[in-house]
């Protein structure tokens, strides 16, 4: 298989009549899927080169969705932007990302222009109209042919798409991944954990953050449906759950802090969706007490870890709950996922033995789907891809993911950033060590701790009914007194980044 297309192609031919794609305004099925993206591939081909990329200033829903898969048919590759982003964050994506095209709706055209774009936009509500005369005139004849002579010069080696990261520098990094990785890593997900034609996936991420890549290409290649939840509908999650229940949704793909979100505001009380099968979760840690309470509701369902950044294609290990964790130790991250092998590094790089007990090692990854680099920043590749002599095999790429995991009787758990390390005291500090005690205390149902440079103190923000005597007095038992925090700010709720973590800054602001 050389690219993804194809999964698009052999499920619209074995099921063209099922729904590929719903969101909360219209729905497509499998055929009108592949026939639109199709006709959007032969009119993007003439505004652009092989190998280009096509910027999609749009909130993610079923056209997005056709945008992408057309931009693949013209032979480039696709890259969201975020409309609710600042204006600033738009044109450093777009400084970065170089597009062919940039695809947007007739009222963010202005705004393009007074943010400095100068390059050719295209109006997504024209496209899709020309799109539909196309279908139904006398073009659709021209679509084989046309669509063939791109597809010969497709490899698997060409990238798919682009997500920006944040980067050291203050300027968004954009992570290039290919059609290769893609499909090699969505071949052992759907394997590994049993997603079939049977399933309808729930999606929570948005579409320019790589949690959605699994809940796409898993439905394009097993002909599940593909349930588009907006993410508006967070911030009110009684709609939320009325999708969960009228799609039958089965799959769960989420980040862990939206399951925290449904628990802590109790939707269960509200509804609970019947069909719920498979709980798959990532981006941070999640608290035991929340994972329980989801187990709890669905005994029968399988509970699933993953871990792993963007740049090694979505997920490097997993681990399979088949149990409630325990609260001190916390869930692992597992093992290596199928086609990958991961490495603790020392700190002079050298590799920690995996009978090695608890000691920290930074987390990196080699074999199958790294990513391409970091698009138009050879620098910055260059410092976290590396070759790497490994014993026995010689030099490998690498990429080093600035994590912090651990060995404990065969499993990884992960220990936390190298840049969240702090030096308190003398003593070296995971902050992440600290907020999963702090979990696990009565009355707290969600933590963060931040380092105050200014006052030399550790200061929890958490939410919870629970007090600063009540968290002292159990962490007192749990941690050396030099890892007990001094300032406690109870909050009514975490703002959420882009891709649904916890965000640091807006508390860090609050110090």
């Amino acid at each position: 298989m050389k690219n993804v297309l194809e999964y698009l192609e052999n499920t619209a031919l074995k099921y063209p009549d099922k729904k590929g794609a719903v969101d909360d305004k219209e729905e497509c099925s499998y055929e009108q899927l592949l026939l639109i993206s199709q006709a959007l591939g032969i009119r993007l081909s003439k505004e652009m080169l092989k190998g280009r990329g096509v910027a999609v200033l749009q909130k993610k829903s079923v056209k997005t969705l056709q945008l992408f898969m057309g931009t693949v048919y013209a032979g480039g590759f696709y890259s969201l932007i975020d409309p609710d982003f600042p204006d600033q964050r738009i044109t450093d994506m777009l400084s970065v990302l170089k597009p062919a095209v940039v695809i947007t709706a007739s009222q963010q055209v202005e705004r393009l222009k007074n943010a400095g774009y100068e390059g050719k936009i295209l109006i997504a509500e024209e496209l899709f109209e020309d799109v539909k005369n196309d279908l139904t005139g006398d073009g659709q004849h021209i679509l084989p042919e046309t669509l063939s002579e791109i597809r010969k010069k497709h490899d698997p080696d060409m990238p798919l798409y682009c997500n920006f990261t944040s980067g050291s520098t203050g300027v968004p990094k954009g992570v290039l991944v290919s059609h290769g990785s893609v499909i090699g890593f969505i071949d052992e997900f759907t394997e590994l954990f049993d997603i079939t034609g049977e399933d309808v996936i729930g999606n929570q991420a948005p579409f320019d953050f790589d949690v959605s890549i699994k809940d796409i290409f898993s439905a394009l290649k097993t002909g599940a449906t593909l349930i588009i939840i907006p993410t508006a509908f967070f911030r009110f999650p009684n709609s939320v759950m009325d999708m969960l229940c009228d799609h039958g949704v089965t799959t769960l793909i989420w980040a862990v802090s939206a399951l925290v979100l449904i628990n802590r505001l109790h939707e269960f009380m509200y509804k609970v969706p019947p069909k719920i099968n498979k709980v798959l979760f990532s981006g941070e840690q999640m608290p035991v007490k929340h994972l329980c309470d989801w187990m709890d509701q669905y005994p029968d369902a399988s509970f699933v870890n993953l871990y792993g950044p963007t740049e090694i294609t979505c997920n490097c290990t997993y681990y399979r709950i088949t149990e409630r964790p325990d609260p001190e130790k916390g869930i692992p991250i597992g093992t290596a996922y199928p086609g990958k092998q991961i490495y603790l590094l020392d700190d002079e790089d050298g590799i920690i033995d995996a009978g090695t007990q608890e000691k920290e090692g930074e987390l990196c990854v080699t074999g199958a789907g790294l990513a391409i680099g970091y698009y138009n920043n050879s620098e910055a590749t260059d410092k976290a891809f590396i070759y790497y002599d490994i014993p026995g095999k010689g030099k490998e790429r690498m990429y080093r993911t600035g994590d912090l995991a651990f060995y404990r009787d065969g499993l990884l758990y992960f220990a936390g950033r190298k840049d969240f390390q702090i030096k308190h005291n003398g003593h070296r500090i995971e902050l992440e060590e600290i907020e999963r005690h702090v979990n696990s205390v009565e009355g707290v149902e969600q933590s963060c701790c931040l380092y105050d440079e200014k006052r030399y103190r550790i200061t929890v923000f958490y939410v919870g009914s629970a007090g600063k005597k009540e968290i002292v007095a159990s962490l007192k038992g749990r941690l050396p007194e030099y890892m007990i925090p001094s300032a406690f700010k109870q909050v009514e709720s975490f703002s959420l980044t882009k891709n649904g973590k916890t965000d640091r800054r807006a508390l860090a602001a609050l110090l």
